[in-house]
């Protein structure tokens, strides 16, 4: 392990204004993006979806990394260039997706474990000659008002979060750490709080026990947020006051950055949540954005799959871009939505 190479690529992802695009989806995940849109789901139409993405002008001022899905890392632009390389050309770290989803936990109704660590030794050197700097493993958290999640789901998740984080760093990827507290359901902004703090603790106990180099890692939570179908809903500065109360008391100060899921939320609120939590007194890490949906909804919304609409779409994603890297600085308002691009 290069700990020093680890903990350069880490920083570069999260440098200032910048952090990443989660193109990472499955072949069922991008399955519904595309339906929605009307858009036949062909190899294709995926691979010239995510070039678009890939070919913005200017993103690369605000985006320090892309996830990839495995299928996504072995495509190449219309001239011929591998993504990763494309990627990388322009100064984007390329990253790859690695767990293969989420199954029942034995024994534990309603509970869910992350699969893929079979075998992941041999895939990570592959990753590594495929070009990927970094990889993404989720844990899926399930949460209701009082039972869920259990101690022992949280523990087998932490614990497999950790064994992949070994193993990244042993390839000399740079592993993110997603544990992520749905926000499904009709819990409250403290239940979500308490699950999430205890969650961290969890993850970071078993991080320390493998031996992982935090200052090699990025990790990739939940905001703290009511669930969507809580009566209460909590304001933008209430996220983030709650959000950065729990990762202050959970998240030790060597993790080079924090890269915030959105989680469902729409682009405008995971903004907004991002933005106050940077206008907060300064915080030992990096506080960035590891957005899906919140930086490609509008996207795909603009495209529609029509060549003639390209141009508007990447415009459209730029911006998105931009108004994140602005909140990465506290410099981001509502106002600014309306607004074309700088």
């Amino acid at each position: 392990m290069n700990i020093d190479e680890l903990k350069t690529t880490a920083r570069a992802i999260v440098a200032a204004q910048k952090g990443i695009l989660a193109a990472d989806e499955s072949g069922p995940t991008i399955k519904k993006r595309l339906d929605a849109i009307k858009v036949e789901a062909s190899e294709e139409n995926r691979r010239r979806y995510r070039e678009i993405l890939f070919t913005s002008a200017g993103i690369e001022q605000y985006i320090g990394g892309v996830i990839l899905y495995d299928e996504t890392l072995r495509q190449s632009a219309s001239d011929g260039t591998p993504f990763a390389e494309l990627l990388t050309r322009r100064g984007i770290m390329p990253g790859i997706k690695v767990d293969k989803g989420v199954s029942a936990l034995a024994l534990h109704p309603g509970e869910k474990i992350t699969e893929g660590l079979d075998g992941l030794r041999e895939r990570l050197l592959e990753y590594k000659q495929l070009g990927a700097k970094f990889a993404k493993w989720r844990a899926v958290i399930e949460i209701d008002e009082h039972d869920i999640p259990s101690p022992y789901a949280i523990r087998a998740n932490a614990h497999a979060l950790a064994r992949y984080a070994a193993l990244c760093q042993e390839a000399g990827i740079v592993p993110i750490v997603e544990p992520e507290v749905l926000m499904d359901g009709s819990h409250t902004i403290e239940r979500c709080a308490a699950v999430t703090s205890s969650v961290l603790k969890f993850v970071f106990a078993e991080l320390d026990a493998h031996g992982v180099a935090l200052e090699g890692i990025l990790l990739k939570p939940n905001m703290v947020i009511a669930g969507i179908k809580c009566a209460q809903q909590a304001t933008v500065q209430q996220v983030a006051d709650a959000t950065m109360h729990c990762l202050t008391s959970s998240v030790p100060a060597a993790v080079p950055g924090i890269v915030f899921l959105s989680g469902g939320q729409s682009a405008e609120d995971a903004t907004d949540h991002l933005n106050a939590m940077n206008m907060q007194v300064a915080h030992p890490w990096q506080v960035s954005f590891s957005y899906g949906r919140a930086l490609q909804s509008p996207v795909l919304a603009a495209w529609k799959g029509q060549e003639d609409n390209v141009a508007l779409a990447q415009e459209t994603f730029f911006r998105r871009c931009q108004l994140n890297g602005l909140a990465r600085d506290g410099k981001y308002t509502r106002a600014m939505e309306g607004d074309s691009v700088a």
